[in-house]
């Protein structure tokens, strides 16, 4: 893979052909490739198969076609040194309800050699879980379930994190706090580190994201370095008497009486001559909702 400044950059996690099928849905990847050193996200739809991918690339998953390499490794798939080096969190119950986050805290200390349980009290206290109040998981939140599986991956040290929808049960403070959590990982890491993390809403984790991946369907329909989508796509505002000459250029649109705005490929930007238009440099969260809509099998207006 190179960046968008031509260097060749590594990739933490390659993968060939990955294929799951499920009815009514198939997962379809021909190529995939995470860059290392850097915080790559996820980006689709409910439904559109990121859980089914991070489950296979966190090794949860065996059931599926293809192949995949990690750290640059000649051998292919997932064994416990990999493991070891790879920090994953996700939803639903990832702990059993009667745990107490005694128990979290020592069964980690088993499975991971790499686990420090003063870090993980360090980061609960920091999170706000109050170990000498909440006794059990089961009397936890599903804000502050989240929290716990986080202090419990931040107590190990690791080089690659598998992040499921970390943000989407956290309130706004906590996603922000969650954002700083994963640049101080990425640039403790000294190029070493990544992030591969998924959301269905990326203006919460948009200036965390180095790099984006759009998933639609079970198929990736996007993909690339963030500065680089940000020069392949523009924002366009104009007149409501162009609405229409437009629509036929851009990528996306919405439209009312005052006027139109959407996406135009920079390639097209050419085809609005003689229009009066506004250009803009848009955010990864346009671009994402320009190009899903553009996939998307919801019936929109």
């Amino acid at each position: 893979m190179n960046g968008s400044n031509g260097i060749k950059i590594e990739n933490v996690i390659q993968a060939e052909k990955l294929i799951k099928k499920y009815r009514g849905f198939e997962l379809s990847v021909p190529r995939l490739q995470i860059p290392k050193g850097f915080s790559t996200a996820l980006i689709g739809e409910n439904g559109a198969g990121k859980t089914t991918l991070l489950n296979i690339l966190a090794g949860i998953r065996l059931d599926f076609k293809g192949e995949i390499s990690y750290f640059g490794r000649a051998e292919k798939g997932i064994d416990s040194s990999v493991q070891e080096r790879i920090g994953y969190t996700g939803p639903g119950c990832y702990y059993l309800p009667h745990w107490t986050i005694d128990q979290v805290e020592g069964i980690s200390e088993l499975l991971f050699e790499n686990f420090h349980k003063d870090r993980f009290r360090e980061i609960c206290e920091e999170l706000g879980i109050d170990r000498s109040v909440i006794k059990k998981v089961k009397s936890l939140s599903d804000g502050n379930r989240m929290k716990l599986m986080l202090a419990a991956v931040w107590a190990r040290d690791t080089e690659l994190l598998i992040l499921d929808e970390p943000a989407s049960p956290l309130d706004p403070l906590m996603r922000d706090k969650l954002c700083d959590m994963i640049r101080d990982y990425i640039e403790q890491g000294n190029g070493e580190r990544s992030v591969f993390f998924s959301t269905h809403n990326i203006s919460d984790m948009e200036n965390v994201a180095d790099y984006a991946i759009i998933l639609e369907h079970g198929e990736i329909v996007e993909e690339g370095f963030v500065e680089d989508l940000k020069e392949k796509y523009v924002m366009v505002k104009g007149e409501a008497t162009d609405a229409e000459a437009a629509k036929e250029i851009l990528f996306s649109m919405s439209k009312s009486s005052y006027g139109f705005e959407g996406i135009c490929l920079a390639k097209n930007l050419d085809k609005l001559a003689g229009m009066d238009v506004a250009k803009e440099v848009p955010t990864l969260s346009q671009i994402c909702v320009a190009v899903m809509k553009a996939n998307t099998k919801l019936k929109l207006s």
